[in-house]
């Protein structure tokens, strides 16, 4: 049998983004993303089927576009980016379409499913080569200890459990 060498390829932050959606007291959907964060690929081929993909975010990167809900979302109530300073994922199989892997976010890990588009490969006009996917999937909050919640007086919940995260990465041939 014979062993083929790995490619890696990092992550090209100016051309990616990790955001997350979560519906507020049910009629809105409020969008945040994590400024900072790094993912890689180790991939036998250019299918990049079974390759191992990781990303981790640096909580306090957080950035909801309000500065109280940002500090309400790195305390304790939600992240504790203080005692658990980034989220994780690791894949364990990818089929082309399908990602499973663990995401851990404070100090819970659990198996996710992603649904994940292989946009493709192509050369920038700088000769590198770059490959782009569009990962997305739910996690349900409270799996990770993010229960915080509040109900309005009319009995609306403020945040629903159901959490949408979004990944548009590229990456760079290394």
């Amino acid at each position: 049998m014979q062993t083929t060498e790995k490619t890696n390829w990092k992550v090209d932050p100016t051309h990616s983004e990790i955001e997350f959606k979560v519906k507020h007291m049910m009629i809105s959907t409020v969008t945040g993303s994590f400024s900072e964060f790094d993912a890689a690929i180790e991939a036998a081929d250019d299918t990049f089927k079974d390759a191992q993909f990781s990303f981790n975010a640096k909580i306090d990167s957080i950035s909801t576009k309000n500065d109280d809900r940002d500090t309400h979302l790195k305390s304790d109530d939600f992240f504790n980016a203080e005692k658990y300073p980034e989220l994780k994922f690791k894949s364990k199989s990818f089929d082309g379409e399908k990602m499973v892997g663990d995401l851990t976010i404070r100090d819970i890990t659990k198996e996710i499913t992603l649904d994940v588009d292989f946009n493709g490969i192509a050369e920038d006009p700088y000769g590198q080569t770059k490959a782009g996917f569009e990962a997305e999937g739910s996690i349900n909050r409270k799996d990770f200890n993010l229960s915080w919640n509040a109900v309005t007086e009319a009995g609306s919940i403020v945040v629903s459990d159901k959490v949408r995260l979004i990944a548009n990465l590229q990456f760079t041939k290394q």
